[in-house]
């Protein structure tokens, strides 16, 4: 991957829609030229895939909360993983040193749900205890990381 690589994928990073004259107008190439370089980022998995950016109250997701989750001793952090990632609710895992081994960020339509859904990643095999963290608002998600490209 070298900087062209880099250019691209920082302006994927704003705006995913973006056609492939767009993309090469911004970093000096052909479109067919990005279309070949964007299609080898696919291939070797660096773009793992598009998606929409939705705000969750529009859809009924109304309550977020972040759940770290601490392990039984005995507790295989993977089959956790597996577990965690079959609750429809958990929309991120991230493994994390310290007495917790997971937070995960839950997104519920309201409290009632979210307190149905702890009761539900407490009964997960493995899982000892959790500490949950509700987000009163969002001042911004999700934000592209560019600098790495200038």
């Amino acid at each position: 991957m070298d900087d062209l690589d880099r250019r691209i994928i920082n302006e994927l990073r704003l705006n995913g829609r973006a056609t492939y004259a767009e993309l090469g107008r911004q970093v000096g190439l052909s479109a067919s030229a990005v279309h070949e370089r964007v299609g080898k980022l696919e291939t070797s998995g660096v773009i793992t895939g598009y998606h929409a950016t939705v705000d969750p109250s529009a859809i009924g997701l109304g309550v977020t909360a972040l759940v770290g989750i601490q392990p039984s001793d005995n507790a295989e952090d993977n089959e956790v993983a597996i577990k965690l990632g079959q609750l429809s609710e958990v929309e991120s895992c991230y493994a994390v040193a310290g007495d917790e081994a997971f937070v995960v960020k839950v997104r519920v339509p309201t409290v009632d749900q979210l307190e149905r859904t702890l009761g539900r990643l407490r009964r997960i095999v493995g899982v000892a205890r959790t500490r949950t963290t509700v987000v009163l608002s969002t001042r911004f998600e999700g934000r592209p990381n560019t600098d790495n490209a200038e």
